[in-house]
């Protein structure tokens, strides 16, 4: 069903609160129950929602999720909460009072900033995602700041607004875009729409985005929430709290900023008694040499950021891991080692190296040995294939 509307009526909703717990294992006896008294058009649609409310909960938290409205492409596309809070503060901490939303998909963005108490334009050309924005905003109790518009956004004036935010599609009919001027609206009409804007602008990309394609009047930032890295957002306007240019990695929760210090790359140097590997947000925005500083470490390959020291020095931008052993690649005698020292969980983890960590595992623990938790890093040490044991430091 591409109506949302049947769903908004008193019986679509009292449908909705009727099978939204129910298990994707019974849905098809669920479904035969309820077509006897409701049209079964309508039992499928209430049906598909509880599937996308379900998989939402895990990016907008249970309590947004059993009232929003969803699209399977906004459940998989739209921005984290978190990460959409941690935005919506920013712009408030420029003095943003109101924010043009260009693409704004099933209003995730447009929902932070409104409870943030910004006043938002909320724009997208397609006419079921725009229903969904605008069911989401009354849902919500954001209706009086969300305006939600259905138009092509290449053609909606923002000069009435104090910032921008544009999050362009980046999925074609084959899958991911890579390539910044075949995102929809393109990367280059994004940044002439932010450099607009009165105050500030926020053009989200993604994290794969090449640091030449950063305008030079644009600060980059690389965003990670719980160790994933989520997106990159090019930063622009007269109100922006970091000089143009500046790059930075942002890890939430916290949130805590790691800016470029211009530094040049670490010294590689022998694996020491700790590993260190940077969040993803680090590594995307090229800030290993900053995190190595930090903790007085080098790099046991040039082009690889695993990051070793002598000494373990707590730091929220980089896991620490203790190693215990250091072996040229060789799978019988990893799995000897592993019978020896009674191993019954191994993690893997892997950098430069073309091993599949699954195949490996199966290689090398068919079975559990007893109860010890091994972690082992396959990567190169100075260019040699090489395998580092050891576990996280608490």
């Amino acid at each position: 069903m591409n109506d949302l509307a049947p769903l908004l009526t008193p019986e679509g909703r009292a449908l909705l609160d009727e099978v939204r717990d129910t298990d994707p294992a019974h849905e098809l006896a669920v479904a035969t129950r309820l077509r006897r008294t409701h049209p079964p058009d309508l039992v499928s649609a209430a049906l598909g929602q509880a599937r996308l409310r379900q998989r939402a909960v895990a990016k907008f938290g249970k309590g947004d999720a059993s009232r929003m409205f969803f699209t399977p492409d906004g459940v998989e596309q739209s921005t984290r909460a978190s990460v959409a809070a941690y935005r919506a503060r920013r712009f408030v901490e420029l003095g943003v009072t109101s924010v043009a939303e260009l693409c704004c998909g099933i209003g995730g963005d447009a929902i932070a900033l409104a409870r943030a108490g910004i006043r938002v334009l909320a724009v997208d050309r397609d006419p079921f995602t725009a229903a969904v924005a605008r069911a989401n905003a009354q849902a919500l109790g954001l209706g009086d700041l969300i305006e939600v518009r259905e138009a092509d956004v290449t053609e909606v004036a923002t000069a009435g607004y104090d910032a921008v935010f544009v999050d362009p599609a980046r999925r074609g009919g084959r899958g991911r875009v890579f390539d910044p001027e075949a995102y929809s609206p393109p990367l280059s009409w994004a940044v002439g729409a932010a450099r607009r804007a009165p105050r500030a602008a926020a053009l989200k990309v993604a994290p794969g985005i090449p640091h030449e394609a950063v305008p030079d009047d644009a600060s980059a930032e690389w965003i990670s929430d719980c160790g994933d890295v989520k997106e990159a957002v090019l930063w622009f306007g007269p109100e922006q709290d970091v000089p143009p240019g500046t790059v930075r990695a942002t890890l939430l929760p916290g949130p805590r900023a790691l800016p470029s210090r211009g530094l040049p790359d670490p010294a590689v140097r022998p694996p020491g008694r700790y590993l260190y590997e940077p969040d993803g947000a680090v590594i995307r925005a090229h800030l290993v040499a900053e995190v190595a500083r930090e903790l007085d470490g080098g790099l046991v390959d040039p082009a690889i950021a695993y990051i070793t020291a002598d000494a373990h020095r707590p730091t929220p931008y980089a896991t620490a891991y203790e190693i215990t052993d250091r072996l040229p690649f060789n799978v019988k005698k990893l799995k000897a080692l592993l019978r020896e020292r009674r191993v019954g969980t191994l993690t893997v983890k892997k950098r430069g190296s073309a091993v599949a960590p699954e195949e490996l595992r199966r290689k090398v623990l068919p079975k559990p040995h007893g109860s010890a938790a091994v972690t082992v890093f396959l990567t190169r040490v100075a260019g040699a294939p090489t395998m580092l044991l050891g576990h996280p430091v608490p």
